[in-house]
């Protein structure tokens, strides 16, 4: 955003009636001016209760701190998707599926587990040099000289390459996973009865795809990929169908989104602190603690919601059973009583690892360390080869209150 349309939604923000605000508003995303809304709402109500919102009402959660309560107390505040799930939209409740994050113990404990093997250190020992490989050769083969969309021809590609040998996915087909994710993470334009049934049926091909698959693997000897734990564990060994589509998208999304946009944003927020990017250049220790910064500073999933099971007090306010409460993970990024000069980029940041980007409690994304890897190999690879990745054009972003993501970057790769 350049200064004047800063200066413009600062302007907005601070118009807007407070009980008016409704962050659940994706344009806000869309145009990146969501900033002073949040900002306003972190000083002047930290749990904001919005009346009527587009996805009806529901509790703002904005500071760090309360966010940190809020997910580490699932007695109180549930993930259960026969409740609402943990997306501020309401998905049809014919269309609902549970999947383990939005799940309470025990199952939830135990479905986890079934797919945890796939990011244990041994495992993610075992992957580092495929995905050095493929880094490598997708970094190879972008164009000098020439414009092109970093989203599609890197973000995309190294996160869905990696999604498939995770799911051992037919290499050729791996875009469809990519298609799956956002079909699944989108809410249909109009949101009509119409839209909502064409993502079903994208997602019912998503569901017959991999039933193929899983036949093939429960039936076969135990593998090291997803879809055989799955097969294979007591826990989702005899998921329904519901249950399995639901699983699956979630470790789509889960292993798509978060690394695709933190590696777009990464760059775009490297030519925007061209000082960060030359400190980076000339030491290259700091790639960890950059990519830490990088998963902060975006934010990929802007909130994770919850339901009040019984009424509750948070912050001073009363949420009463059955209430929507959004905890903003974007938000709670840019918490100055908890992150030293958070608007700020810095990849020597002091506590790089202070972020809220993957969660907290016992729903803490279980795909981070991947996440970092992918990230920290792909800026080892990038910066070995490139002095320089230059944006050379606006973003796109996505139009979602969730997925806070990029449909487009232009760059250009001097040489």
């Amino acid at each position: 955003m350049n200064a004047i349309s800063m200066l413009e939604a600062r302007a907005q923000a601070q118009a807007v009636p407070l009980d008016k605000i409704d962050l659940s508003d994706g344009e806000l995303f869309r145009t990146d001016t969501v900033w002073p809304y949040l900002a306003r709402l972190r000083r002047e109500a930290p749990i904001h209760y919005l009346p009527e919102g587009q996805h009806g009402p529901f509790w703002s959660v904005t500071k760090y701190k309360d966010i940190v309560t809020v997910d580490t107390n699932h007695q109180v505040f549930s993930s259960e998707s026969s409740l609402g799930g943990i997306t501020l939209f309401e998905v049809p409740s014919q269309m609902r599926r549970p999947n383990f994050i939005s799940m309470d113990p025990p199952k939830h404990d135990a479905q986890r587990m079934a797919v945890s093997p796939i990011v244990a250190p041994a495992n993610l020992a075992k992957l580092e040099s495929l995905i050095r490989s493929r880094a490598v050769a997708i970094l190879e083969s972008l164009p000098r000289n020439e414009t092109f969309n970093w989203v599609d021809k890197v973000s995309i590609e190294l996160t869905t390459q990696m999604l498939a040998t995770l799911f051992d996915f037919p290499f050729e087909d791996r875009r469809l996973l990519t298609h799956w994710s956002d079909v699944a993470t989108t809410i249909p334009a109009g949101s009509g009865a119409e839209g909502w049934a064409r993502r079903e049926a994208e997602l019912m091909e998503c569901a017959k795809y991999f039933t193929r698959l899983w036949n093939e693997r429960v039936n076969a000897p135990p593998s090291t990929d997803l879809i055989s734990m799955m097969a294979h564990a007591p826990a989702t060994r005899n998921m329904n169908p519901a249950e399995f589509l639901g699983n699956l998208v979630l470790l789509i999304v889960g292993g798509n989104d978060t690394t695709r946009n933190s590696i777009t944003g990464g760059l775009l927020f490297l030519n925007q602190n061209p000082d960060q990017y030359a400190k980076l250049r000339e030491n290259r220790k700091l790639i960890p603690s950059a990519v830490s910064e990088i998963i902060r500073y975006q934010t990929p999933l802007s909130h994770m919601r919850r339901t009040a099971l019984v009424d509750t007090e948070l912050g001073g306010k009363q949420i009463k059973a059955g209430d929507k409460v959004v905890m903003w993970y974007i938000s709670g990024n840019r918490d100055d009583e908890v992150i030293e000069n958070p608007d700020a980029f810095i990849v020597d940041r002091a506590r790089p690892r202070q972020h809220i980007s993957f969660g907290f409690g016992i729903h803490r994304c279980v795909g981070n360390r991947l996440a970092e890897m992918q990230l920290q190999i792909l800026w080892e690879e990038a910066l070995a080869r490139f002095p320089m990745i230059e944006v050379v054009g606006e973003p796109e972003r996505v139009s979602s209150c969730f997925v806070h993501g990029f449909t487009s970057l232009p760059v250009r790769i001097p040489g």
